[in-house]
């Protein structure tokens, strides 16, 4: 239980010091960098999560493996719902976002949430890119503190 307070402290703390470090408050920049720091750590801990695990099948199957044993490594807890149109776009629904949660539910802090998604966002592009895959993920929310994480996946 310590550790997940620890996670959700440090993850504020970081997208503080982005924000107060850079200089034209440009928030693009900020969620880029939040994203590149994301996608190194989603490498690893994909890595570190399927170590003893046999190759996955295909995008499917490592689409689910984000759904439930990253997301369950990373946030305790499996994501609330999955969706696909089954032509490299699928849609991740968590009602109650680990790292959003120490928001106010209300929708006044709505603006900031794209910087307080971007790190996860890399995350998941990151755990991807371990398995070989390009992808683009995006983060929308609509209501604090559920949001829904849109990973495209380019058809080859």
């Amino acid at each position: 239980m310590a550790d997940e307070f620890t996670f959700e402290f440090l993850h504020m703390e970081i997208v503080s010091y982005f924000e107060n470090k850079a200089k034209e408050k440009d928030e693009s920049a900020i969620i880029s960098k939040l994203e590149q720091m994301g996608c190194r750590v989603g490498q690893s801990l994909a890595e570190r999560f399927t170590r003893d695990s046999p190759r996955f099948g295909g995008h499917l199957d490592i689409i689910k493996f984000i759904c439930k044993e990253f997301w369950v490594g990373t946030f305790k807890k499996q994501v609330d719902n999955l969706r696909t149109n089954h032509m490299g776009v699928y849609v991740i629904l968590d009602s109650r976002f680990k790292l959003l949660t120490h928001m106010s539910a209300g929708d006044q802090y709505i603006e900031s949430a794209p910087k307080y998604l971007a790190y996860t966002c890399g995350l998941v592009r990151g755990a991807l890119a371990s398995f070989g895959i390009n992808s683009v993920v995006t983060a929308e929310v609509s209501s604090m503190p559920a949001c829904k994480f849109q990973i495209m996946i380019p058809q080859t």
